[in-house]
């Protein structure tokens, strides 16, 4: 089989496969075919891909001699009818929310897998894109806030007097959630965090932070371990105690989200208001909306004194190893799909394989996907 590794649109850094992965690739006797320039936006040039036993060529080259293209995001809609027809695509695209790009891959006879609607089992966990790429975010985004806020995190006793730790407030225990409150209890801040499932509860508890708990909240256990939609007497409730707490923190991370839906307002204009002057509100959840009323996304502005950072693609922003955990994810997959003498062989009947297909010969086969384009 032939794999081409496509360069990313402009504002994306990451690239679908590093030369490890891409080594192991060629050790399944597959020829892998490398857009020129493709890892130069996270530090890996050509020359190391080269030297793993791929094939660096143009763009159009990459597109005309592979069977199978890998990328980050996918390619964009207007470039579907150059790959032709049976091409399969593995990337992630947000099925959920982009319909008319899945459309387009249906309608182009192309096969897509999304890593992003891989099904969430223990197998799949190494093969989980948003998982690993959640991890990042978190990280990045505890980073940000405390470069941004006008005082230290850790608590600190010296001659000049005590200076007393941040209080930190993460909405939202998910991968990204998590990493987030494990980062800022590693710099020393004191960390509370909401989540409506109250299953992560443990987990909160056994990273350092305090759990805040709303009665009554909705769990569904098809959700598969993801946020649901709450009642609206839930939601005051919710309004009230996050309210309460954001003006109470110095650092607010918001990170809750619902797959294929409006992020859930959390963080209202009135709260913002009453946030201490200099705090610091970090939005990943920009791109759906966000988290906080006031969120723009892509931007970072200033309101009552209160900085709110709209940034949902803290991954590209440490390209390197957000490409490493993505390429290695890529490449746990693809083994799923590459036979004997490394052809292409895809088994239906395994629940990753046919849980993670989105378009096929014309149609959309993912009923997960269908679920949501139907209610739209």
């Amino acid at each position: 089989m032939k794999i081409g590794i496509l360069k990313e649109s402009a504002g994306e850094n990451r690239v679908a496969m590093l030369p490890d992965s891409v080594q192991a690739l060629v050790n399944l006797k597959v020829t892998v075919f490398v857009e020129k320039g493709a890892g130069d936006s996270a530090s890996t040039p050509d020359h190391l891909y080269e030297e793993a036993g791929a094939k660096i060529t143009s763009r159009a080259e990459v597109i005309k001699e592979s069977e199978l293209i890998s990328m980050v995001n996918g390619p964009e809609a207007a470039e579907l009818k150059k790959l032709g027809k049976g091409k399969v695509v593995v990337a992630g695209i947000n099925p959920l929310s982009n319909h008319d790009l899945v459309k387009a891959y249906a309608d182009e006879g192309l096969t897509l897998f999304s890593l992003d609607v891989i099904p969430r089992t223990t197998r799949a966990q190494a093969m989980d894109v948003l998982s690993s790429q959640a991890t990042v975010a978190g990280y990045k985004a505890v980073l940000d806030s405390a470069n941004r806020l006008s005082g230290f995190l850790p608590m600190f006793m010296s001659a000049a007097g005590t200076i007393k730790p941040s209080k930190v407030l993460v909405l939202g225990a998910g991968v990204a959630g998590l990493q987030a409150i494990a980062t800022a209890r590693k710099l020393g801040a004191v960390v509370h965090a909401f989540d409506v499932r109250s299953a992560v509860k443990e987990e909160v508890q056994s990273l350092g932070a305090k759990f805040i708990e709303v009665e009554g909240a909705k769990d569904d256990a098809a959700a598969g371990g993801y946020a649901v939609e709450q009642t609206e007497e839930f939601k005051e409730r919710q309004k009230k105690m996050v309210q309460d707490f954001c003006m109470k923190s110095d650092i607010v991370i918001c990170t809750a989200q619902i797959p294929g839906r409006k992020a859930p307002l959390l963080v209202t204009k009135e709260s913002v208001e009453g946030m201490a002057p200099g705090s610091v509100i970090i939005d990943l959840a920009a791109s759906t909306g966000g988290n906080c009323e006031l969120t723009k996304d892509g931007e970072v502005i200033k309101e009552h004194d209160v900085t709110i950072v709209g940034e949902s693609n803290y991954p590209s922003g440490m390209a390197k190893d957000s490409s490493q955990m993505f390429g290695k994810n890529v490449l746990n997959f693809l083994k799923l799909i590459i036979g004997e003498e490394g052809a292409l062989n895809l088994n239906w009947e395994d629940e990753l394989v046919s849980g993670t297909a989105v378009t096929h010969e014309n149609e959309i086969r993912n009923e997960r996907v269908k679920e949501f384009m139907n209610k739209k």
